[in-house]
């Protein structure tokens, strides 16, 4: 079997990047809809049987932080891969790279352009 070409390797590491931007999203809102529930029970009064649903409340609230953390430098390195699969995309068209690795690496490309920008606090 034959070495990934340079192409192939700049198309994984984008669609890898942008796979665990979406998860990092989908993790932060189920974060979000705890800390809302959490919240929701204490106004509510119903404070849980061992009386530490403001500690969890703080607890969720943390982690929701940290995943918010990571979104900043997480998309610088999408626009790193990006870029430098754009330069890959360049190169293989200048010397007749293979056509399905050229459209799978512009499909990647598309997406790493469509990620949004961070959340903010």
């Amino acid at each position: 079997m034959p070495a990934p070409s340079p192409l192939a390797i700049a198309t994984q590491s984008v669609q890898r990047l942008v796979k665990e931007e979406k998860y990092y999203r989908k993790e932060l809102a189920q974060q979000s809809e705890r800390v809302k529930k959490l919240e929701a029970e204490l106004k509510a009064g119903g404070d849980s049987a061992d009386g530490n649903a403001e500690f969890v409340l703080k607890q969720e609230q943390k982690a929701m932080d940290e995943t918010k953390a990571v979104f900043v430098p997480l998309n610088e390195r999408i626009a790193e891969a990006a870029q430098r699969l754009e330069e890959q995309i360049a190169t293989a068209e200048s010397v007749g790279g293979p056509a399905e690795e050229i459209q799978k690496a512009k499909e990647a490309l598309e997406l790493a352009k469509a990620v949004e920008e961070p959340p903010t606090a």
